[in-house]
């Protein structure tokens, strides 16, 4: 299958029975969901490979009721922060019960490269893997306006009709999330 083909009809060949049509949409969101997800669990390891998988899975599930008339790939990432929003409050009820911090993958995001100059390059990456914790810590309310807008590059008019709330408050919300990493 092309892979030139526009969404609209991958989505078509996809609900005619065409699996490899949803397999070229996958493969052409793939990284960017996957970023998003990585940024919103602040994990590298296998829980975001999880909600990756339920992201795609709810997409297949559900793509029957997609309206063609309106963007796939708003429609994924608000499926994508459903699913990220469903792995916190799960960790949060592991919390509640067992009584300890859910533990997340403490890997760097990647190995370190043995070339000269490795301590800027590894310092760059604990940095980076630092505020991506940090970032995944934030309350849902603050973490979610600067994701969408400051790294998956959305306007804040699109951040707050994806989130349900108006565009100065995705501004406020995001000016909030600053502050407090900033303070840490």
């Amino acid at each position: 299958m092309e892979s030139a083909q526009p969404d609209a009809e991958l989505i078509a060949n996809a609900l005619a029975g065409n699996d490899a049509a949803f397999a070229v949409l996958m493969g052409r969101h793939k990284t960017w969901v996957f970023r998003f997800i990585r940024r919103y669990v602040g994990s590298t390891g296998d829980d975001s490979y999880d909600v990756l998988q339920d992201t795609f899975f709810a997409a297949w599930l559900a793509l029957s009721r997609f309206d063609i008339t309106l963007s796939f790939e708003a429609w994924l990432r608000r499926i994508a922060l459903n699913k990220c929003r469903d792995r916190a409050r799960r960790n949060q009820v592991r919390r509640f019960l067992v009584g300890m911090p859910v533990t997340e993958n403490e890997e760097p995001l990647d190995p370190p490269d043995p070339t000269p100059g490795i301590e800027a390059t590894l310092n760059s990456r604990q940095e980076l893997h630092q505020l991506e914790r940090q970032i995944a810590q934030l309350p849902r309310s603050l973490k979610e306006p600067l994701l969408l807008t400051t790294l998956e590059g959305l306007s804040h008019r699109e951040a707050g009709e994806l989130l349900g709330i108006n565009a100065k408050a995705v501004e406020m919300r995001i000016y909030r999330a600053r502050e407090r990493l900033k303070s840490r």
